[in-house]
């Protein structure tokens, strides 16, 4: 059976590709809405990590930097063991629209699983970017 790869959402943001770009891609504007702490590497084969305050964590490995209109990450798949080497690809494209920007996010990389971990990861990472962007929207509208 096939499975959707990807996941995409758009949001319509009321601020300017610089100040969405610098919510993407600085360790101060990961840390204020994706993670509790963060740091980046930000250029193709840097890494990027983020930590909670639940003691969750991710590390990420740069793969496109195209300043202010595409940054893109591949990192660990939900569900999966540490030492997996399966990786998921997060996209963010940035287009101005008028004052504003539109922002769309795709993860792909989903079809490489089996049935049962694809569920959990394909799940729990649609639900999940529902929640983070809304946490970017939050951290952008209260700067």
């Amino acid at each position: 059976m096939a499975f959707p790869d990807r996941i995409e959402r758009t949001l319509e943001l009321a601020h300017p590709p610089a100040a969405v770009w610098a919510a993407l891609t600085t360790s101060e504007g990961l840390a204020a809405w994706f993670g509790n702490e963060a740091g980046i590497d930000l250029r193709p084969g840097g890494t990027a990590w983020m930590k909670w305050t639940d003691g969750a964590a991710a590390e990420m490995r740069v793969e496109r930097v195209e300043e202010p209109a595409v940054f893109g990450f591949t990192w660990h798949i939900y569900g999966l063991p540490e030492d997996d080497p399966r990786r998921t690809y997060v996209e963010f494209t940035l287009e101005p629209d008028g004052p504003g920007t539109r922002l769309t996010v795709v993860e792909s990389g989903f079809a490489q699983l089996p049935e049962d971990a694809y569920r959990k990861a394909y799940d729990g990472n649609s639900q999940g970017w529902v929640s983070e962007l809304g946490e970017l929207a939050a951290y952008l509208d209260a700067a």
